[in-house]
């Protein structure tokens, strides 16, 4: 069997992160908690089922943190969840049988994405396979705010069973991390802006975003067949083909008050 360490980042995750460490607990050989300065009782929690916690070093860049976090594990082999995901038994019996003989240094993994207690089917939210899986001296994230690619050595396989994810509570928590990630994006169009400002204008304009706001939503609620959710699915296509208008209108206002 080959040794996996699960590598959690949180903060303030104490009504999630029990369930999220019970499912990996006694499968994984080490599970590795970095903590982003919690204030409830995650920590508390999360040394009590036996996982190692270690502190955040003041690093606040999203790729660089989690590249930090990685680097505590004592095994080559990370599995990076986050503690609104529940690792399922057919999943972790699918590594246990690929690990011993592959040639990959990374898989992905499907997710079924949960808002409250539904699952979204449609609209691009299913399978919606991420790189969760790999050996971390082949794998970097990119040290960006938002949406950090990945750069990896060697090839990537791809798992077939699925980890749970209960990314929303509800809606409120949807609208909640649609408008801090917008916050986000908009100022690292800023930072980009102020080292290029030709790139920002060419890649971050009211055409472009207005363009993608259309495109988002015809290709979630249609040729993604997100209609299929119902309102859920209508809503969820909605609020996603705005992400890019609002990151824009943000981004200006950033622009329009660093000129005074």
């Amino acid at each position: 069997m080959v040794l996996v360490s699960v590598v959690l980042v949180v903060k303030n995750e104490a009504k999630r992160i029990e369930a999220c460490i019970e499912a990996v607990k006694g499968w994984a050989d080490e599970i590795i908690v970095c903590d982003d300065g919690s204030t409830d009782t995650t920590v508390k929690i999360a040394q009590s089922y036996g996982a190692k916690v270690v502190l955040n070093p003041n690093v606040t860049i999203e790729g660089a943190k989690r590249n930090w976090a990685y680097s505590n594990a004592k095994n080559d082999w990370v599995f990076s969840i986050d503690a609104d995901e529940i690792v399922t038994e057919p999943i972790k019996k699918e590594i246990d049988t690929v690990l011993p003989d592959t040639e990959h240094t990374c898989f992905s993994v499907p997710n079924k994405v949960y808002i409250g207690n539904y699952w979204i089917r449609w609209g691009g939210w299913y399978p919606s396979a991420k790189v969760k899986l790999f050996r971390k001296s082949k794998f970097k994230y990119e040290e960006s705010d938002v949406h950090p690619r990945i750069f990896t050595e060697g090839s990537c396989g791809h798992l077939k069973k699925d980890i749970l994810h209960y990314s929303y509570r509800d809606w409120f928590d949807f609208l909640d991390k649609t408008n801090k990630q917008t916050t986000l994006e908009a100022k690292k169009w800023y930072r980009v802006f102020n080292e290029d400002p030709k790139k920002a204008k060419k890649k971050m304009n009211f055409l472009h975003a207005l363009w993608r706001t259309f495109d988002r939503f015809v290709r979630a609620y249609i040729f993604k067949k997100g209609y299929k959710d119902g309102f859920t699915g209508f809503v969820l296509a909605y609020y996603g083909s705005l992400y890019q208008l609002t990151s824009y209108a943000k981004y200006r206002e950033l622009i329009e008050k660093s000129a005074g």
